[in-house]
């Protein structure tokens, strides 16, 4: 076969490949395959379900900023240059706003339901944290997750009762048995006395002081991981979280 059939042949299979990878992305419903676009508007259709006046607040953040620069422009020539700056305000305005509500109606929808730390933990940044969902669950469905980053390793528990606190005492003195001198902090999520709100406990990670660096944080990575290979196999119940809202994390990071 002479190389310039070969060459359109291959050339045709590569664009059919790239076609129908193109209409896979198009039709899934895995975050992975949407594009920004996509997962803004998914975002927005589920932030909407628990909070109707979304749309109002959105518009108006848009909106206010763009008159009273049009307004400004009016008074300051040249008015043109006031409207693109306007319109520039308004869109950073709405996306905050967007952000902020899309943020509470999705602590709003998964508060109080099984596993919802993972919702709070997921909006921890992904390049300074690692985080891992149910390291530990009890037969009353007590669970223990985990977060480790700059701020140190952190055991959040959520459950009820003297179940959760044993559970959470054996999981310390486990993750302690391999962390080698780094402190094991523990937290509890819930409405109780001493107890972190699900909405405030990423803010309560966040402003933890920073105590480990990279290389200290890869090496308890490592031994965490030796820890987990070593654990029985537990019918873990998945989190709350759906797939639309996985893919739209950054959208409700306020970021």
């Amino acid at each position: 076969m002479p190389k310039s059939q070969a060459a359109k042949e291959l050339a045709a299979k590569q664009k059919a490949e790239a076609k129908a990878a193109k209409e896979r992305r198009k039709n899934s419903d895995n975050p992975k395959d949407w594009g920004t676009w996509k997962q803004l508007v998914e975002t927005f259709k589920m932030t909407r379900k628990a909070d109707p006046a979304v749309t109002w607040w959105v518009l108006g953040a848009v909106l206010i900023p763009i008159v009273v620069f049009v307004v400004l422009g009016i008074i300051i020539t040249p008015w043109w240059m006031w409207l693109v700056v306007g319109i520039f305000a308004g869109a950073a305005c709405g996306m905050w706003i967007f952000s902020r509500r899309a943020r509470k109606a999705m602590y709003t929808r998964f508060k109080g339901q099984p596993g919802s730390a993972e919702v709070a933990l997921s909006q921890l940044d992904k390049k300074k944290w690692t985080t891992t969902p149910a390291v530990a669950v009890s037969r009353q469905q007590d669970v223990v997750h985990r977060a480790l980053g700059p701020g140190g390793l952190i055991l959040v528990g959520e459950g009820h009762g003297n179940g959760l606190r044993k559970l959470m005492a054996e999981e310390k003195h486990r993750h302690e048995q391999v962390a080698y001198g780094v402190p094991v902090i523990t937290m509890i999520m819930g409405e109780g006395k001493d107890q972190i709100p699900l909405e405030q406990l990423d803010k309560k990670i966040k402003k933890l002081p920073k105590t480990l660096d990279d290389a200290r944080v890869n090496e308890v990575r490592s031994r965490l991981k030796a820890l987990d290979a070593m654990r029985p196999r537990l019918p873990i119940p998945k989190g709350p979280m759906p797939a639309s809202m996985k893919g739209s994390r950054n959208a409700m990071r306020g970021r």
